[in-house]
């Protein structure tokens, strides 16, 4: 099921993947029917949860008994300060210039001062964590939601983002890297996406008690708050009042899941 809630980034093909969801799905809004798609996705949010439950679950239980949650903590902030880069990036896009300017200093404090970000000095010095991607760059200049979709291994999206997803992979120096002729580069590149993805496996656990409990049908849920969440960045967490009824705030989006954004 978690799988559905979170998503990978898988370069290049990935990036194809998207696009040729995103042709099947048009550029709509979806505010009177924001799930068109509802049989394929269904289909497609079990296949994840199948593989959630023989894979990758039992690694990051493993992963967050095994690891002391100090070390866990900083290895979720180091991939939080890596995706600062692509926040950035769509600051600028979105021209919050001051913003931008913000994490900037963000980066550069936890870089340098935090030991590549293993330690999160900048919110200790009043700069916050923000979010931000090419999804709500494109909804930033007016583009709508499109079709909600549920993507094989890439989980919850609409076709905006999944346009907006595949973009971003262009804005992680890791793609660069993963591109280099030196092999020992390309594996540790490959180690660090699956450290990541274990990492916010791991994060998710509590989340996955929490929607167990809540949820009478989890594909639903997952969909109206992934929705939910994702309006709520658009606005940066001032959406006009009925578009949020019954959400969540992004405390309780955010918590544990620092590192990934979806």
């Amino acid at each position: 099921m978690l799988l559905s809630i979170y998503s990978f980034r898988r370069g290049l093909a990935g990036l194809l993947l998207l696009g040729l969801l995103g042709l099947l799905g048009g550029c709509s809004t979806t505010q009177a029917r924001p799930d068109p798609y509802e049989k394929f996705n269904r289909y497609v949010f079990q296949f994840n949860d199948d593989i959630d439950k023989i894979l990758l679950k039992p690694v990051a239980e493993t992963y967050k008994t095994l690891m002391p949650p100090p070390i866990g903590k900083g290895i979720t902030n180091i991939f939080g300060n890596l995706n600062d880069i692509t926040v950035i990036a769509n600051d600028l896009l979105q021209l919050k210039f001051k913003q931008a300017t913000s994490d900037t200093g963000r980066l550069i404090i936890n870089t340098t001062l935090g030991i590549f970000g293993f330690f999160d000095m900048a919110t200790q010095t009043g700069l916050p964590k923000h979010y931000e991607d090419f999804g709500q760059t494109l909804g930033h200049w007016g583009l709508g939601n499109g079709p909600y979709l549920v993507l094989p291994f890439f989980g919850p999206s609409t076709v905006r983002d999944a346009w907006g997803r595949g973009a971003d992979i262009f804005l992680d120096p890791r793609f660069y890297y993963a591109s280099a002729q030196d092999s020992n580069v390309r594996n540790f590149i490959t180690f660090t996406n699956v450290l990541r993805a274990i990492d916010i496996r791991a994060n998710l656990l509590k989340v996955e008690e929490f929607v167990d409990t809540a949820a009478l049908d989890t594909y639903s849920y997952v969909r109206d708050a992934y929705l939910q969440q994702r309006n709520y960045m658009l606005y940066d967490g001032n959406p006009p009042p009925e578009s949020m009824e019954g959400s969540f705030s992004e405390d309780e989006l955010f918590d544990d899941v620092t590192s990934n954004p979806p």
